[in-house]
């Protein structure tokens, strides 16, 4: 069976996605904080601090919450032009 995805609510999009990213962001800044806390900074320029790091998941989150509804919103109007994305969509028998 084939469905259409004709359109992506930006809001709620943006909401889900602005979890997900600060998820990966506490994911990543847990590594990236102790590599950078190995690595000698350059001459010149001060070390990333433990602030960066904290401040990090919450940057991406904020990211999704500015850019989700942004793609969102082309996808629609690229939708409305082209009729959206197909998906395959196959049940499963159940049991």
């Amino acid at each position: 069976m084939k469905k259409r995805i004709s359109g992506i609510a930006p809001w709620q999009t943006a909401k889900t996605l602005a979890l997900v990213y600060f998820a990966i962001g506490l994911v990543l800044a847990i590594p990236l904080g102790f590599v950078a806390s190995l690595v000698p900074a350059p001459p010149g320029q001060p070390k990333p601090g433990v602030v960066f790091f904290i401040c990090m998941p919450f940057l991406y989150a904020a990211a999704a919450l500015i850019f989700v509804p942004i793609g969102c919103w082309v996808y629609n109007k690229a939708a409305g032009i082209t009729g959206g994305i197909e998906v395959a969509v196959e049940s499963e028998p159940a049991g």
